[in-house]
């Protein structure tokens, strides 16, 4: 919910029902996932362990084989909020009629990612906030090297990073995710630290998670003192570069 207590927020990224190890992007070239949270890739088994090993509530789940062009797995979504587990839902949502699977899901376990690539463009954002709200609603500004991917460059009318997140906020939307896809499982860090200080600064009332590339408990320390929301962690959490105490002095102190 808006104006919550700081989060993180483990990663699944789920392809061909095997939860996967993302990096940089390049999701022709996903391998199954290793962690040592579970020995295999199962997605519930891994969220389990979220849950009980890390001590952690929420669960940002990437449905690949939905963001990719396939339908919603919304068994799968059942499986995981059953758990108890608050979740953020990417399915790859393109316009409101691609809703009807994430609005029979429990609204107040489940948030529904609405990302830039899949977008269609500001009118499809505008009929998703009224179908849902803003509360609900986590509008993920999707970058590749630092610049917007939009479905439609043409109906979003400009790619400067920045401007669209003046534009999503203009048009009533109050969480916002800072995701560069390039440096997601790269451990160099999100590099979104300029864009987030100047929406802080414009738009302090919207909640802004961030995510991608994060490897210690420093960092995560650092953007919860520049003001974000929430961040978004994968791949330091399955090898161990972040565990349970860390976690625990950082969020529960």
């Amino acid at each position: 919910m808006v104006g919550s207590i700081f989060q993180v927020v483990p990663v699944l990224d789920v392809l061909r029902g095997e939860a996967v190890h993302a990096v940089g992007g390049q999701r022709a070239r996903y391998q199954p996932l290793r962690s040592i949270l579970h020995p295999t890739s199962d997605p519930l088994e891994l969220a389990r362990a979220y849950r009980d090993t890390l001590g952690l509530s929420s669960l940002y789940l990437a449905d690949l084989d939905a963001i990719t062009g396939g339908a919603p797995n919304a068994s799968r979504y059942r499986s995981l909020t059953g758990l108890g587990l608050d979740l953020w839902v990417d399915s790859g949502l393109r316009d409101e009629r691609d809703l009807p699977p994430l609005l029979d899901l429990d609204p107040d376990r489940v948030s529904v990612v609405a990302g830039l690539e899949s977008l269609r463009g500001p009118e499809t954002l505008a009929a998703v906030l009224d179908r849902i709200g803003p509360d609900r609603l986590v509008v993920s500004l999707d970058l590749w090297a630092g610049r917007p991917i939009t479905a439609s460059p043409e109906a979003w009318n400009g790619d400067d990073a920045e401007a669209l997140a003046a534009r999503f906020v203009a048009l009533g939307v109050r969480r916002l995710l800072l995701l560069d896809l390039t440096r997601v499982g790269k451990g160099n860090g999100p590099g979104v630290d300029r864009l987030l200080a100047a929406i802080r600064a414009a738009s302090p009332h919207i909640d802004v998670a961030l995510g991608g590339g994060i490897t210690a408990i420093e960092g995560v320390e650092r953007y919860r003192s520049q003001g974000a929301a929430a961040v978004l962690i994968g791949s330091a959490l399955h090898d161990g570069r972040i565990g349970r105490d860390q976690l625990a002095a950082l969020l529960w102190k």
